[in-house]
């Protein structure tokens, strides 16, 4: 093939480019006079400063707590609530109850309004409301123009107080919840995650347990009022306020609409410890035809007011948690080519015991040299200093993204609403950041060798064939997990 000469308005624009490069050049090695900045990558900062604006605190004569943030940029105005109820407070036998409440609460009319008034106002003045129950708390919010506050408060405080629970709209709740039971066995991710859960806390634990098809036909009204009778109190709820509103209006307007709604009893929220699993690793697979291996590989932790938890969270996202400057990433992935996703997670609270755990996605014969260089990568942090650029860059990291966690005048009222439902004190986030400054090699190798064990990892894969047990077997004593059908 012969190569052409590039045209002369190609030549043109080769000349202007290069011509650019140089006066770019000229210039940077030109600024700040005598102080040369020859790469940009070699470029370092302060760490970012932010001091976020502290919302008012105030609580009604029924004990609900209230935090309120004016911000008069936009005509609008968001409230968010955190309520102490949750699937913690369900019987054994109606696990899914909690979430059955929260949603029937909000679609099931209330306060006086029928469901479809309910649904034809909101949508008539663009309100939106969400009320929802996870495992350790539920949550309301309401967004609306200014101009509607009265109105859409009165809808909110109506359906948290006064929920109707119409049945027709109870029925269909139950069919959507029954619906997503029948489809949860569909994705092997969505399997590996649930089934190592159990593995962790156990099948009946609070933080693993599940609801069935059985245990949702089973609910009645009844159920759901009383749940949301025995749960819901205004003592038991801390409110956020933020938007286009004066102070002294909002509180008065908060009392008229919940003055009148009376103290219950509010149960301290509480979660029993797991059952130890005896200082051995467990093994487990799920045989289901997918065309790779869904790993999850981890164990229990600590609770978040952890002296460790700062060096543990640091030490994590060296390991795994940084994507692509992680170790596990370069190594699993760039280096040896084995997984496309792979990574490390801490998830810790205040209620129960944290997870900390591995996750791949990997070719099936690939599955024993990922969980192997998951352990060899695990034992280098508990036996190695980390380096000086890997704790720089993490805690460089950490500090830089502190401000994101106040980037609006909601985010602020939910962090300081979050605390306090937590126990937490109100400067917990600026404690942690403190912490993460100070911090230094040495504890983060310390933390890595008290918390990361694997002697006692849970091993938790999802994947087709007969072969996946043998390449487990290296990691201690494989057993099936036998999914019941649902549906």
């Amino acid at each position: 093939m012969i190569m052409k000469a590039p045209s002369w308005r190609a030549r043109r624009g080769l000349k202007a480019a290069l011509l650019g490069m140089a006066l770019l050049s000229a210039t940077v090695m030109a600024w700040a006079g005598d102080r040369v900045v020859k790469d940009p990558r070699t470029m370092t900062f302060p760490p970012v400063e932010f001091a976020p604006s502290e919302p008012a605190r105030v609580v009604l004569d029924n004990g609900m707590v209230v935090y309120l943030l004016e911000d008069h940029e936009l005509p609008l105005v968001s409230l968010s609530a955190m309520m102490r109820t949750g699937g913690w407070l369900e019987p054994a036998d109606k696990v899914g109850l909690a979430a059955l409440t929260g949603a029937v609460m909000r679609t099931g009319g209330g306060g006086g309004r029928t469901a479809e008034q309910i649904d034809e106002e909101l949508e008539q003045f663009a309100i939106d409301i969400n009320i929802s129950m996870g495992r350790q708390s539920g949550t309301a919010s309401l967004d609306v123009l200014s101009k509607d506050l009265d109105r859409g408060l009165k809808i909110f405080a109506g359906l948290l107080r006064q929920p109707a629970f119409e049945a027709p709209r109870l029925e269909l709740a139950k069919l959507q919840t029954i619906e997503g039971i029948r489809r949860r066995q569909d994705s092997p991710g969505s399997i590996v995650g649930r089934e190592f859960l159990k593995q962790l806390y156990g099948p009946e634990h609070p933080s693993a347990r599940e609801s069935t098809m059985e245990s949702i036909k089973g609910m009645s009204r009844d159920d759901l009022v009383a749940f949301h009778r025995r749960t819901v109190h205004p003592n038991g709820i801390i409110l956020g306020v933020t938007g286009d509103f004066k102070q002294a209006e909002m509180i008065a307007l908060l009392r008229s609409m919940f003055a009148d709604w009376k103290k219950g009893d509010v149960p301290e929220l509480k979660i029993t410890d797991a059952r130890d699993s005896g200082g051995s690793s467990i093994v487990r697979f799920v045989n289901k035809d997918t065309s790779q291996a869904h790993l999850r590989i981890g164990h229990l932790t600590i609770r978040e007011d952890d002296p460790d938890y700062v060096s543990l969270a640091i030490a994590n996202d060296i390991l795994g948690g940084s994507s692509f400057r992680s170790r596990l990433f370069n190594d699993v992935r760039t280096k040896r080519g084995l997984a496309y996703s792979v990574g490390s997670r801490l998830n810790v609270g205040m209620h129960d015991q944290g997870v900390w755990l591995m996750r791949a996605e990997t070719k099936l014969p690939s599955t024993q040299e990922v969980i192997s260089r998951f352990v060899a990568n695990m034992e280098r942090m508990r036996t190695e200093l980390v380096t000086d650029e890997e704790l720089a860059e993490a805690k460089e990291a950490y500090v830089n993204s502190f401000v994101f966690s106040f980037a609006s005048p909601s985010a602020i009222v939910g962090r300081f609403v979050e605390l306090e439902y937590d126990g937490l004190p109100k400067d917990f986030l600026q404690q942690l950041r403190t912490r993460v400054v100070a911090l230094k090699k040495e504890d983060v190798l310390m933390a890595a060798k008290k918390h990361f064990h694997s002697n006692r990892l849970t091993i938790v894969a999802v994947g087709s064939g007969e072969a996946l047990p043998k390449l487990l077997s290296s990691f201690g004593d494989v057993k099936e997990i036998k999914l019941a059908p649902e549906g």
